[in-house]
């Protein structure tokens, strides 16, 4: 009878491995930006557990490791809304062009992109990011040469093995030259072609649930290199699958001007009539939005992804953040390709929103230190649909957090964290957990090998373009 009763008891749970950082300041970005002096954040698995002033709560069990993290600020991680990773073997060229010159002089480069190259690129964007505090990344990648091999599969495995957690934004053109776009016709996909590979993509990859490490957006790329078609049936297909939207969009006045002679109507107008606002989709740039525009984004809901560096990169303009962010717009931050933004991370961005944002009519009130992180962290988890998991420091979120070092030469003398994290330099960052799990330690990589990456990026890099010279 014992035994049997034994045999018949069900096993008590195990309690979940607890972290302990303390000792630091908290900046936990919540909906009333709570904020301490010297406070404490428990993890217990891949959730926080608590976030409070002082030390950790007395008699926590399971804890395997305490970090005395006194001279730290500990934020959310760094929210990525919107990446070109492949575009990381192209950096440093046609650095003096507009948006449109720009792709004509690197399209028959990157359309010569294969797997290995993608998943070479991948790792090297993810890293850098990484690196600089990013725990949340996404990348739209729309370029799919014929016989490249499996793109899409090389860049979410690039993003497992990093750690980070991940938004494919599986994008398509149909538009090559000989329609009057600017992509080489062997670089572009046909209409059925693109949305069979989307969904495809979306089945095999997307995770749709609270803790996903990957999920899969559909993302044509721009109305200038697909057809209307396209952006309809895309947009049908993402909500026949549940799944959100990406493209980019109002970036250029050349962009402006070809929807209106294309379409007859503004690129915002052009959106709406194919179904791309909404919730659930997000657009890159707006750099270009009247009042009207701004008051669509509003009413649906609709996000921005704003890349300041990219948009000065390429003389696109000054995007109205300020008017997006007051009329209720949700907006991120996005790094762009590090074609046309070779820094690649995603700090660089909270101070360059800031700063070129004061240059625009609102001047010195246009965006402050904490509004600048709130763009880069619930702005862009938001932005993604994953505010209710992460993008922010609460109870029962996800644990993506970042330990920066604000007590060395570069920021001891400026007594606020926060102000001293976006104003100045690039803050060392001392640790970075995505989901619990720790994938930097004083600023290097615990998931890869650096040098070993930097030497592959290097020989992709020299590879592909001995391929474009050969034509």
């Amino acid at each position: 009878m014992a035994a049997s009763a034994a045999a018949g008891r069900v096993a008590a749970p195990t309690a979940p491995e607890r972290t302990v950082v303390e000792n630091c300041a908290v900046a936990t970005v919540d909906a009333h930006d709570t904020e301490y002096a010297s406070g404490h954040v428990v993890l217990a698995g891949n959730r926080i557990e608590s976030v409070g002033a002082g030390r950790a709560p007395e008699g926590l069990e399971n804890v395997v490791r305490r970090i005395d993290a006194t001279g730290h600020l500990v934020t959310p991680g760094l929210v990525n809304t919107h990446h070109h990773f492949y575009q990381w073997l192209t950096r440093g060229l046609a650095t003096d062009h507009n948006l449109f010159d720009w792709l004509v002089a690197l399209y028959p480069t990157w359309a010569r992109i294969d797997e290995q190259m993608a998943r070479t690129a991948a790792q090297g964007s993810l890293a850098t990011m990484a690196r600089g505090g990013v725990t949340t990344a996404a990348d739209h990648h729309y370029i799919h040469p014929r016989g490249a091999g499996d793109l899409s599969g090389a860049i979410v495995r690039a993003a497992r093995d990093m750690g980070v957690r991940f938004t494919l934004a599986r994008g398509s053109m149909d538009r090559g030259e000989s329609d009057g776009g600017l992509p080489p016709d062997f670089a572009v996909e046909g209409l059925d072609e693109a949305l069979a590979a989307t969904e495809a993509t979306v089945r095999e990859h997307h995770d749709p649930s609270f803790d996903a490490m990957t999920q899969v957006a559909v993302a044509p790329c721009s109305p200038f290199s697909v057809s209307t078609e396209l952006m309809r049936q895309g947009a049908d297909l993402a909500r026949r699958l549940g799944v959100r939207l990406h493209t980019h969009g109002s970036e250029t006045v050349e962009e402006e001007k070809f929807c209106h002679e294309l379409f007859g109507m503004g690129p915002t107008d052009y959106f709406e009539s194919t179904g791309w606002l909404g919730e659930d989709v997000w657009m890159a740039h707006c750099v270009h939005m009247n009042d009207s525009d701004i008051a669509a984004f509003a009413r649906t809901g609709t996000g921005v992804a704003h890349c300041p560096s990219s948009n000065a990169r390429l003389a696109a303009g000054i995007a109205r953040v300020p008017d997006l962010l007051a009329a209720g717009v949700p907006v991120g931050l996005g790094v762009d390709g590090t074609a046309s933004n070779e820094s690649g991370e995603l700090h660089t961005e909270l101070r360059n929103a800031l700063l070129i944002n004061r240059l625009g009519g609102h001047r010195e009130a246009a965006l402050d230190a904490r509004r600048a992180l709130r763009l880069g962290t619930h702005g862009g988890a938001r932005v993604l649909g994953r505010a209710a998991e992460t993008g922010s420091l609460e109870a029962g979120k996800l644990a993506d957090l970042v330990l920066w070092r604000m007590d060395t030469l570069a920021h001891s003398s400026m007594s606020d964290p926060v102000t001293a994290l976006v104003f100045g330099a690039a803050a060392p960052v001392t640790a970075s957990f995505v989901n619990g799990r720790q994938i930097v330690e004083d600023g290097r990589l615990l998931t890869v090998d650096e040098d070993a990456l930097a030497r592959s990026t290097r020989d992709e890099a020299r590879r592909l373009a001995q391929l474009a010279a050969q034509g």
